[in-house]
């Protein structure tokens, strides 16, 4: 992947708090968009530059991306912006992945949380709120990415 390219997206990233577009496809083949926060962080497992968000397992999109996991992302900031177009893979306690043990998981998603600039005043606490809400990473690949500069990736 071009570096041009993640360095726009970690910009974005941070002149927005991680705030995005998240699209993925619902079960018609239309799109399912909705406005998370998400940051830029390699994959646990492979180690490839990803976008990466939690959401709760039994979120819309979560549920979809299980039966089709190809997604896009958009950051903005202004009139700048960039999208990730890619494949999405879910891991947490619902969605294991190989390589990533139970025990990983509340470490994960607090990376995760801090890609997308988030802070908090108690880890134990939002461990807890993480796992009583079955809180899963999604971590979207890198396949091409487009911007209003064109395709950059």
């Amino acid at each position: 992947m071009a570096e041009p390219a993640i360095d726009k997206l970690r910009r974005l990233v941070a002149a927005e708090n991680g705030l995005c577009t998240f699209a993925c496809l619902n079960n018609s083949g239309a799109p399912h968009v909705s406005i998370i926060n998400a940051g830029v962080m390699d994959h646990p497992v492979t180690g490839d530059t990803s976008v990466a968000c939690v959401v709760r397992a039994d979120a819309r999109k979560a549920r979809l991306l299980r039966s089709d996991p190809r997604a896009a992302v958009a950051f903005r900031h202004r009139w700048d912006w960039v999208a990730a177009h890619g494949t999405a893979q879910l891991i947490g306690l619902d969605d294991p992945a190989e390589g990533i043990a139970d025990a990983d998981i509340p470490e994960l998603l607090r990376d995760v949380f801090r890609s997308a600039g988030g802070t908090h005043e108690d880890w134990d606490e939002y461990d807890r709120v993480m796992a009583a809400e079955r809180r899963l990473a999604i971590f979207v690949s890198l396949d091409h990415i487009t911007s209003n500069t064109g395709s950059i990736a």
